[in-house]
């Protein structure tokens, strides 16, 4: 009776780390975007952040990559990635080495309206970068638009 409860227990834990792998759980994320904005998200992905952290930590001197499920009210012919750093209440600009969300992420426009797609990244996290707490303000536009806007709490560790 126990081997079976047992073997019952190892099942479900292996099912559930199939079907919600830890590398992909997410912390609680935060909607940035104005009354203004043509999208909204659904799903945000971090590298190896999971549920039960207060904040995403992204180890220096290695890759994280960031994914983006949304959907947008209008047909989008670019897609351009804008990320900022928030420390201390201030917005310190992250230049990122590919911002056309249209190359290299998965996406390939125009994209259509009222239709679901998912943006991927890979960003470098570099051993210069110092250890802090920020919050990642993670937008996706389309020229002078608004599509998407995602708060990440994260801690560079």
């Amino acid at each position: 009776m126990a081997s079976k409860s047992g073997a019952i227990i190892v099942l479900c834990a292996a099912m559930c780390l199939t079907l919600f792998p830890p590398s992909s759980w997410a912390a609680d994320f935060g909607n940035c975007a104005n009354e203004t904005a043509v999208g909204t998200y659904s799903l945000v992905e971090v590298s190896h952040c999971a549920d039960s952290d207060a904040s995403c930590v992204l180890k220096r001197n290695s890759n994280a990559t960031i994914s983006i499920t949304f959907t947008s009210s209008e047909d989008l012919s670019e897609l351009k990635a804008v990320v900022h750093g928030i420390i201390l209440g201030m917005e310190v600009p992250f230049k990122l080495p590919n911002d056309d969300g249209c190359k290299d992420s998965g996406l390939q426009c125009p994209l259509t309206k009222e239709t679901s797609y998912r943006y991927s990244t890979t960003l470098p996290v570099l051993k210069q970068y110092p250890k802090v707490s920020v919050e990642v303000k993670w937008e996706l536009k389309a020229g002078d638009k608004d599509v998407v806007c995602v708060l990440i709490p994260a801690k560079i560790q």
